[in-house]
């Protein structure tokens, strides 16, 4: 086992999936045809997008409309990138005026009694999950010089990180699947109209909102834990709304690109309580209640002050040829930041990995500056041996030191061993922090998800909208800081049962820990958090009263994904089994979710009968929106129920203390910053 001198986690990695494309290649969300097909375009009339952050999870409602000016009925089909831990919970479409909601059924059926439906002229829409990259909505027929209209619903938690929050609408295609990007060419155009408006109703105070990639949007300030955000496509300037003080932007009409991610931050107030949050939910009349338990902790895990040795593995293959030369000057800048007492190692990998220091040297200029230029000669070529790289990495580390390993790659691992069960089975060996950034849409996340938790570590999705140094310096302070290992949460006193995560692992700074379960009857709760910090046992302990709640229905769905992820977990880390897979097929059909094994199927209102697809959604997406409607009139929430026995004594902590920092700041943001500058270019060459 790899001990630091101070008894901490001896070796950190951290994974950089880079999803900067091919710029000739489809990089966006929208309608799909056929690359060098006869068939003529469809337009993407509108979009319309409106988004509902309620403290804890978030609801996103996009409406569209699709046109046909061409002469014959033309198919649509729709894609966009999959959202961080989604869940769509309602696909409706527009037939002869009036809304039909979709069903979800298992997805071959679903596909076949879309064709089916489709070759006879009949209406029909079906929306389904391409595995972690994308969801695709197929509309069986527009009607010549006629408008569709369909509505997406989905679902998804929001967690805060150091008391900042964050919300991606994702629309940049991550280019990680050559097949796809090879048939389909995107229209990825809004015609008329694109809007986006964001309702944040926070429990707690905040205190600042922005937009980095969207400086048209107007932000306003409504209260100090309700804030708004309206974007629009001819819209051309933003005024970040203080208080009472508000800019009409100037305007004109003009098409929207859905090119771009829109990512929004929210910073709470400083100096907030660590604390427990808990929403329920129950039906009147029933005994099984819903609940998501939401705990922040309080900022007692001590700095990490030793040296490190850094590992850079970088990916050298030859989808990397445009995007080199901004790896190298990152580097360069990177490298000006390193404390003379701190190693580096050096790693290239293609179809195989080779070392280009040849072990440890000392970080002084000299011998960076040497290194850069080793780096410089070695070029790009060949394909992606990501296990060949790891495994290079985990050799000739020295136990009485800190380790760091860093990964850059843009791509999957498509040479040699490639199966997450053997990643994970490497990593099992070895006393490992796997730390990894998720840059751009389509990634692997769940590989790259699955070894990060089984190295107890974790993971920061990035898109090509945020803030780099935002999010470098989140993942700074963890680096920089113990973590609680082996976490372990304990509910007594009410009966709760299907709680997820199982597993928690570790905990690490500005964290939150989220569950979600079911409970039975109501009273008295305790809670109790265990771990390990630096070794040493730690604990914490709070009891409050549950009430039934009953304007948050969407916690059932969101529970029931959460069990999904669980199993779908499994499958990746012990490969495919029947019961699992019929096990997520039940859930996903009496919830009503779509998933990588079921699709949600709209038909013309007869033919639902006629395949024996019970109507069941309906009465759930009323219970929502009803519900939806009553909290849209309340201010934000506080849903904290530790007031009275506070788990934590110190405050949740955040980034106005300062904090962090150390080589991971300096070489990170040059290096991340260099190949987000990258990315953006590849956008601007593309158009």
């Amino acid at each position: 086992m790899l001990n630091g001198k101070a008894g901490l986690a001896s070796l950190s990695a951290c994974v950089l999936m880079l999803s900067l494309s091919n710029p000739d290649a489809a990089q966006a969300a929208g309608l799909l045809k056929p690359q060098g097909g006869s068939l003529p375009d469809l337009d993407l009339r509108s979009q319309d997008v409106n988004v509902t952050i309620e403290g804890e999870y978030a609801i996103t409602t996009v409406d569209q409309v699709f046109y046909n000016p061409n002469a014959q009925p033309l198919e649509a089909i729709y894609s966009f990138p999959v959202p961080e831990k989604a869940a769509v919970s309602q696909f409706t479409y527009w037939i002869n005026g009036a809304p039909v909601h979709g069903e979800v059924v298992a997805k071959k059926q679903a596909r076949e009694i879309y064709e089916q439906e489709k070759s006879e002229g009949r209406n029909a829409g079906l929306t389904e999950q391409d595995a972690y990259k994308t969801f695709d909505i197929s509309i069986s027929q527009v009607l010549p010089q006629q408008e569709t209209k369909i509505r997406l619903v989905y679902l998804q938690p929001v967690h805060m990180d150091t008391g900042i929050g964050r919300y991606v609408y994702p629309l940049e295609e991550g280019g990680v699947d050559e097949e796809k990007l090879a048939f389909w060419t995107a229209n990825e155009t809004v015609k008329e109209r694109f809007t986006f408006n964001l309702d944040l109703r926070s429990g707690y105070p905040v205190e600042a909102l922005r937009l980095p990639e969207h400086p048209q949007a107007q932000i306003a300030r409504m209260d100090e834990r309700r804030w708004t955000v309206s974007l629009q496509s001819n819209a051309q300037s933003m005024e970040a709304v203080q208080e009472g003080d508000a800019n009409a932007p100037a305007s004109s009409p003009s098409a929207y690109r859905l090119d771009k991610d829109i990512v929004v931050y929210w910073r709470q107030q400083q100096n907030l309580p660590g604390s427990v949050d808990l929403i329920t939910y129950k039906e009147p009349g029933k005994d099984k209640g819903t609940f998501m338990l939401t705990v922040t902790p309080g900022d007692d895990l001590p700095a990490i002050t030793e040296g490190r040795d850094w590992t850079l593995v970088l990916d050298r293959s030859g989808s990397m040829s445009g995007k080199f030369s901004t790896l190298l000057e990152g580097l360069r800048k990177g490298f000006a930041k390193f404390n003379r007492n701190d190693r580096v190692r050096v790693i290239m990998f293609n179809d195989n990995a080779t070392e280009v220091t040849n072990g440890w040297v000392q970080a002084t200029p000299e011998n960076l500056q040497q290194v850069v230029g080793a780096v410089e000669n070695a070029g790009p070529s060949g394909g992606t041996n990501l296990m060949s790289a790891i495994q290079s990495a985990l050799t000739g580390l020295d136990a009485d030191r800190t380790n760091a390993i860093w990964l850059v790659t843009d791509g999957e691992a498509n040479v040699g061993e490639t199966k997450q069960k053997a990643f994970i089975e490497l990593l099992e060996k070895k006393d490992i922090r796997l730390f990894t950034f998720i840059m751009g849409n389509s990634a692997n996340r769940p590989l790259l998800e699955a070894i990060t938790k089984h190295s107890n570590g974790f993971a920061i999705s990035v898109s090509n909208s945020d803030d780099i140094i935002g999010q470098l310096m989140l993942a700074a302070s963890k680096v920089d800081h113990a973590a609680l290992h082996g976490a372990n949460l304990k509910i007594s006193g009410i009966k709760t049962t299907d709680v997820f995560p199982k597993q928690i692992g570790s905990v690490y700074r500005g964290q939150q820990l989220v569950m979600f379960g079911h409970y039975y009857g109501s009273g008295q709760a305790k809670v109790e958090l265990t771990g390990k910090v630096s070794g040493s046992p730690i604990r914490y302990q709070t009891q409050f009263e549950v009430k039934d709640g009953t304007l948050h229905p969407e916690l059932e769905r969101l529970w029931a994904f959460a069990q999904i992820e669980d199993l779908m977990d499994q499958q990746q880390d012990y490969g495919e089994d029947a019961d699992r897979k019929q096990a997520v097929t039940d859930l996903a059909v009496e919830y009503g979710l779509v998933t990588d094994y079921t699709s949600m199927l709209v038909l013309d209102e007869g033919r639902f009968e006629h395949y024996g697809v019970n109507r069941r959604i309906g009465d759930r997406i009323s219970r929502e929106e009803s519900a939806r409607e009553i909290r849209a009139q309340q201010p934000g929430q506080s849903h904290r129920v530790d007031n009275q026995q506070p788990m934590y004594t110190k405050s949740r902590p955040s980034f106005g203390g300062g904090g962090g920092g150390g080589a991971i700041d300096g070489f990170m943001l040059a290096l991340l910053g260099a190949l987000a500058i990258a990315g953006r270019c590849f956008r601007l060459r593309k158009r």
